[in-house]
């Protein structure tokens, strides 16, 4: 398996510290607002990633942290008149309601930051002790960057460049403009904890460095191409400096999400929280859409794609329907599936893996899967292949391969029969489809049709047209959709 390292801007072939074993660490969320769509697709990408290192067969150990007391909360809490404690609970919850919709897999481990309150003072006084941090009389703590030498290593940075754009706000007490803050004093009526500086609170960076430690060295640690600096970078110069030891063997960062070709901003009033969107869309086109593109590079969310995204999962779920209906017949012929069908049948089966081994790329791979939905197609649609035995055993292989796309993708797991359903009745509410009055029709359609009343029933279909719907006539009854 090949990853791609941010620290040395490359893909290496990824090789686990222990054998067998894999420690992964990733940023969570800072707990103030709903999770926004570029929460999800962080989200998503560490879930595939961790679903195809298990899939490899190594015992993965995932830890996602929450931030729960911050600036932001702080200010939520006070702007809304409520605990800062509830607030933080209130959009943790809401992040678990939201990630169990989008199907992404639970860490393992989630550590709140005000949980290692004790461990972040004790990595402050280690440092400290080194002479790599200092305490000034407000009570905040400061990171020596100086005393770091690799410093900007993983963003690229050299010292200089950032000396030329630091400044020592007004207030302040650093004794050089690059200096951070691993403990801040706390003001008048914000929480505070007691310690050997005074009453204060942790800042931002410490709490990942005193989250991780446990399980040092880790081999991926992970989060938004928005944290390499300066949180990542702090976090490996206070955490190496403090246990001498490597922070982290493989660093990987997702890219942004822009919606309509801009940045995501509240200001510019495009801002998409993942409630917003399962408002108009089913949970997994969310998920198929943001898997759609390699996890690295931008990706740019508009309703012309989900829309997209939507019918090409309809076309996925309609295959398994059909194949699955194929299956059911009682006797099968002894024909086999010609050469060049089972050659491209393999060679896509073997891609799907490929693409995930190189650099997790789910946009590859869900190519190699529609290649094998339209083989399977291919297949259906021909009369005499689809009554043979070579079409049994590929299309009960379809199903196995399904399976595995599921367990490493999280998607094409439900019941085709219901999420196309469900697809279908989520397009209509979005469109202002009228159900009822479309089920009225149908209804009034089908008695025509059984008293042979065809002119009627071409009326019917013709005023279904006009609401937007399309009807088919099947075996098993009428079929309607959207036009």
């Amino acid at each position: 398996m090949q990853l791609y390292n941010t620290l040395t801007r490359k893909k290496e072939e990824f090789v686990p510290v222990r054998p067998g074993k894999v420690n992964m660490y990733v940023c969570g969320i800072t707990a103030y607002d709903y999770c926004h769509i570029g929460h999800a697709r962080s989200a998503l990408v560490f879930d595939v990633l961790v679903r195809h290192l298990r899939a490899l067969g190594l015992d993965v150990t995932f830890v996602r942290n929450f931030t729960d007391v911050d600036d932001k909360i702080i200010r939520r809490a006070n702007e809304e008149k409520r605990d800062w404690r509830e607030v933080g609970q209130t959009y943790i919850d809401a992040f678990h309601e939201d990630m169990d919709r989008l199907n992404v897999v639970r860490a393992d481990h989630e550590p709140r930051a005000t949980e290692y309150i004790q461990q972040m003072q004790d990595l402050c006084s280690e440092l400290i002790a080194q002479g790599k941090a200092y305490a000034v009389p407000s009570g905040d703590v400061y990171f020596r960057v100086r005393a770091y030498p690799p410093y900007g290593k993983l963003s690229g940075r050299s010292l200089d460049e950032l000396q030329a754009g630091a400044r020592v706000a007004p207030g302040e007490e650093k004794q050089d403009p690059l200096d951070f803050a691993l403990w801040k004093a706390a003001k008048p009526g914000e929480p505070f904890w007691e310690s050997p500086w005074g009453k204060g609170r942790p800042g931002w960076h410490i709490e990942c460095s005193a989250m991780s430690k446990e399980y040092l060295p880790l081999d991926i640690h992970g989060g938004g191409q928005d944290l390499i600096f300066p949180h990542h970078e702090n976090e490996i110069a206070q955490t190496e400096a403090a246990c001498n030891c490597q922070l982290a063997r493989f660093w990987v960062h997702n890219g942004f999400v822009q919606v309509n070709a801009e940045k995501m901003s509240k200001s510019l009033g495009n801002f998409k929280t993942i409630r917003d969107i399962l408002g108009s869309y089913l949970p997994e086109t969310l998920r198929f859409f943001l898997l759609g593109k390699h996890y690295r590079s931008p990706i740019d969310f508009t309703a012309d794609i989900m829309d997209e995204s939507e019918k090409a999962l309809q076309r996925i779920y309609e295959c398994q329907l059909e194949a699955g209906k194929a299956l059911e017949r009682a006797k099968w012929k002894k024909v086999d599936l010609p050469a060049d069908i089972l050659k491209e049948w393999d060679d896509h089966g073997q891609g799907f893996s490929a693409a995930l081994d190189d650099d997790v790329n789910t946009a590859q791979a869900l190519g190699h899967i529609f290649s094998q939905v339209r083989l399977v197609n291919r297949v259906l649609e021909d009369k005499a292949l689809r009554a043979g035995e070579g079409a049994r055993r590929l299309l009960e292989e379809f199903f196995e391969r399904r399976s595995d796309w599921s367990a490493q993708l999280g998607l094409f797991g439900q019941d085709p029969a219901t999420f196309l359903l469900a697809l279908r009745d989520q397009r209509a509410a979005r469109l202002n489809i009228d159900v009822p009055r479309v089920q009225a029709l149908l209804d009034e359609r089908a008695a025509a049709r059984a008293a042979k009343d065809f002119a009627r029933s071409d009326e019917l279909r013709a005023a279904l047209a006009e609401l937007g719907v399309a009807v088919r006539d099947t075996v098993e009854g009428q079929v309607w959709d959207i036009a």
